[in-house]
């Protein structure tokens, strides 16, 4: 780096922000170094970004006045406010969807299953809940209670895991208000779609033929597993108590439908307080069947929402309650959640950007520009202090938004949030003392270590979910509403029309089976077809030209009253120019407003015939 380069950027990453207000491209800058919050910030692509030393990055978060450190400070404050509100956001959504989709999942999880729906199931069930660890841990206790075989259970994780990315591609939706913004972080999201379902797209029909997960990890197995205490992160600990306040979900519900204790939900209700005091004792205490004891004389019931022992019962608990009063307290939930997440977001965002504004992006991509494997240890590190891959990614989504985190930074982080969120399984399989419950938790780690090792070391194979997402990224540029059709076509309509072709193998009878050869081959052939059209026959084009029409049409209709008002002025402008007389131009445009031509007409006539004769 040259003498002036160096000047340069020490001068512009030690200004106070503000001061340097007038120098707002990088084209004004003799070195031509973009900084964050320049107005041509998004031109800059990551390869021109250039290379900065430790040193300038040290300087340059650590040199500030008395001044500087004081806004670092409101700043720091301001950013660690709205991350807790949004982890608490997050909380609340996962419960809220656990309070609606409880019973659901429960269901799906209940039955042995053949490897396809195993893996539409497993996606189903997290989708629905929102947590792959909650969806993984019954998974395990399923087959630590022999209710499914270790197979079903290794496709079961292999869908949790594709399953476990909609949380953060649901969140990068609340940077559309920005489309440079939204373009990044779905990107960032997407990333961890592509690369679970390119996993899956490679060792399901391998695990399918060969069955190398269950072999490898039976081979790792002791003789017995002792039991264990369950482990719970200390972000759980600072964020769960206050979410719990709110709403708690009951995960037992879940755990006993898909056992086959209970049939269905109807089980658990009415809700039961003893005495009518609304409090853990009293309400969600569990009755001892082996002593005798009784359900509304020694011990409560609870429904889908619960009690806690440490903060009692949750704000949306109703003693008495049935399974709609429930449903509707996670359906406001759930709402509630979201609207804060959004606000969090929008909070968070705001605070980021004001702190990063005048940073040169050179300090921001040497600080944040990590080793692929060190990004993998801390991205697991991370999951594993908050116990969820879905906070994980999605606490990392708005800074990809922003550009202080590459996509080449955010796809080792993900990777290793899947391995970090395997934790969850082991601790579960630690807790029974079932060998074949640390079977299926193992095989979901080792699936996650070996989608790495296809996709990740290699660089031509590691482009391939790097493009995937910049596609899907650049997308939202022509419609916003990509990420949601993106959402549920990927998340729930291909899904379900999987479990539906496969349960009609599952009836085993020759007419439904037969039906259901055709439907594939159908499928295969309409596959086939389309990418024939999109490849060969300027499908992409069609589409591209399609979305730009759309956007076209909405920026003009936005701009359409601007326009009218303008187009007023100037026919204004252009009547006093050639003398058009008052009568004409007002009934000109009464003719045009409210459609009185007929009556305007005959008098024009009229006096157009008495000049003549004149």
């Amino acid at each position: 780096m040259s003498t002036t380069e160096a000047q340069d950027t020490t001068k512009s990453e030690t200004t106070p922000v503000g001061e340097d207000s007038a120098v707002k491209s990088r084209k004004d800058r003799p070195t031509g170094s973009t900084h964050f919050g320049d107005a041509d910030w998004d031109e800059e692509r990551p390869d021109e970004i250039g290379d900065a030393t430790w040193g300038e990055v040290a300087k340059a978060c650590c040199v500030h006045d008395a001044k500087e450190w004081g806004k670092i400070f409101v700043g720091a404050c301001g950013a660690l406010f709205f991350l807790y509100f949004f982890l608490f956001a997050l909380e609340l959504l996962g419960n809220s969807a656990k309070v609606l989709g409880g019973c659901r999942a429960g269901g799906l999880l209940s039955d042995e299953t053949n490897p396809v729906a195993g893996l539409v199931i497993g996606e189903l069930a997290t989708a629905l809940i929102q947590s792959s660890s909650t969806t993984t841990s019954i998974i395990v206790s399923l087959v630590g209670a022999e209710a499914i075989s270790v197979n079903t259970g290794i496709y079961l994780v292999m869908g949790a895991n594709i399953g476990t990315s909609v949380t953060n591609t649901i969140v990068s939706m609340g940077q559309m208000a920005d489309g440079a913004q939204l373009e990044r972080a779905f990107a960032g999201a997407t990333v961890h779609d592509i690369f679970n379902l390119l996993s899956v797209a490679i060792l399901f029909p391998l695990e399918v033929i060969s069955h190398y997960l269950y072999h490898l990890t039976n081979a790792m197995l002791p003789d017995s597993v002792g039991d264990g205490e369950k482990w719970e992160g200390p972000i759980k600990k600072i964020v769960s108590p206050f979410a719990g306040r709110v709403l708690k979900a009951n995960k037992d519900v879940i755990k006993d439908i898909a056992t086959g204790k209970v049939d269905s939900c109807d089980a658990y209700y009415p809700a039961l307080c003893l005495d009518g005091i609304e409090d853990y004792k009293h309400c969600a205490s569990k009755c001892d069947k082996d002593a005798g004891e009784e359900v509304g004389v020694d011990c409560g019931r609870v429904g889908l929402i619960t009690c806690d022992k440490t903060t009692g019962c949750p704000a949306f608990f109703q003693n008495g309650a049935n399974l709609h009063d429930d449903s509707i307290s996670g359906g406001v939930c759930l709402v509630l959640s979201l609207f804060l997440l959004i606000v969090c977001l929008m909070g968070l965002v705001n605070v980021l950007q004001r702190g990063l504004a005048g940073m040169s992006t050179r300090i921001i991509y040497k600080a944040t520009n990590v080793n692929g494997l060190i990004g993998i240890v801390i991205g697991a590190a991370i999951t594993i202090l908050v116990q969820s891959s879905s906070i994980t990614t999605s606490v990392l989504t708005p800074f990809v938004g922003l550009g202080v985190i590459q996509l080449e930074q955010m796809l080792p982080l993900t990777l290793g949030a899947n391995i970090g969120t395997t934790i969850t399984g082991l601790l579960a399989a630690m807790v029974s003392d079932n060998v074949d419950a640390l079977q299926v938790a193992l095989c979901h780690l080792f699936f996650n270590i070996s989608g790495i090792v296809i996709w990740y070391p290699i660089p031509i194979m590691r482009r391939i979910p790097l493009r995937g997402a910049r596609a899907l990224g650049r997308a939202t540029r022509r419609s916003r509403l990509v990420p949601p059709i993106y959402i549920i076509v990927v998340f729930f309509v291909i899904p379900l029309l999987l479990l539906g072709l496969s349960s009609l193998f599952m009836q085993k009878t020759v007419g439904f089976t037969v039906l259901g050869s055709f439907l594939v081959i159908g499928v295969v052939l309409g596959i086939a077809r389309f990418i024939w059209w999109w490849k060969k026959q300027e499908g992409l084009q069609k589409c591209l030209a399609c979305l730009d029409r759309r956007t076209d049409m909405n920026n003009t209709m936005k701009t359409l009253p601007e326009d009218m008002q303008f187009l007023k002025s100037k026919v204004s402008l252009l009547a006093e120019h050639t003398g058009l007389p008052e009568d004409e131009e007002a009934g000109d445009a009464q003719k045009g407003s409210d459609g009185t031509a007929e009556e305007v007409a005959p008098e024009n006539e009229e006096v157009a015939i008495e000049d003549k004769e004149d």
